[in-house]
């Protein structure tokens, strides 16, 4: 129970500090991401709002089904990418992050919006709790690397990345539904267990996945984070800068 009031207490910390550093008066357009520190971070901008009476005008462009209700479940302006498709700053989590800031997303399924609406921002800002912070990928966040695929070729994909990479890639199965999870955009998910002791070029990973046809989105983000914000188990706010 101590633990998780911590790491509550962490993500919380670190959420409302790279909304205060990064959301100001001259913010117009926001990108909301998705996860348990998200909700922390729209929390603060709702406070902000309607207790401060700041950021009256600040739209927010949700990455996902959850962002888009809890930006409605705190009363505050829903914005889309085919009217806004330049954010001010996206806001985001991670399931982890390696010294090079190369990100893996995805764990709640919504990396294809999320890696969107990131691109769209001038500054890509992560928030999460210290236990995200890693020296190499792998050595915190074990259950593999999301990679969004069209349903017929889940199988192919599997076996072309098993090929290149080693490691094991298997097909998201839900937990109440029977069957495979299913994406917001109707897709199936992939997570790919790599080889934790292997040194990858993430970048090229990244691309190559990309490019196998039936492929939509892999859960790597490189080279996109500007600023991550770790909460960390003394109570402090560790920042990581590009």
């Amino acid at each position: 129970m101590g633990d998780n009031i911590a790491l509550d207490t962490a993500k919380m910390r670190a959420a409302r500090t790279a909304v205060d550093q990064w959301i100001t008066e001259d913010t117009k357009m926001v990108g909301i991401g998705s996860g348990s520190t998200i909700v922390y971070a729209v929390q603060r901008i709702a406070e902000r709002v309607w207790k401060e009476g700041e950021l009256t005008d600040l739209i927010c462009v949700p990455s996902s089904y959850q962002a888009h209700h809890l930006i409605l479940d705190n009363n505050l302006n829903l914005g889309d990418l085919d009217r806004y498709p330049k954010l001010d700053v996206a806001i985001d989590g991670a399931d982890e992050v390696d010294h090079h800031m190369v990100l893996i997303k995805g764990g709640g399924g919504c990396l294809l919006q999320e890696k969107v609406v990131a691109s769209c921002a001038k500054n890509f800002i992560v928030v999460g709790d210290y236990t995200k912070n890693s020296l190499r990928l792998g050595e915190q966040w074990c259950r593999g690397i999301p990679i969004e695929v069209s349903p017929m070729a889940y199988v192919p994909i599997k076996m072309r990345i098993e090929a290149l990479y080693g490691g094991e890639a298997s097909l998201r199965m839900a937990k109440v539904k029977a069957g495979p999870i299913v994406t917001d955009n109707g897709n199936f998910l992939l997570d790919w267990k790599f080889i934790a002791n292997r040194e990858y070029d993430w970048r090229e990973v990244n691309r190559t996945i990309t490019m196998i046809p039936g492929v939509l989105e892999t859960g790597l983000f490189v080279d996109m984070a500007h600023k991550c914000y770790f909460g960390m188990a003394d109570g402090t706010v560790k920042v990581h800068s590009k």
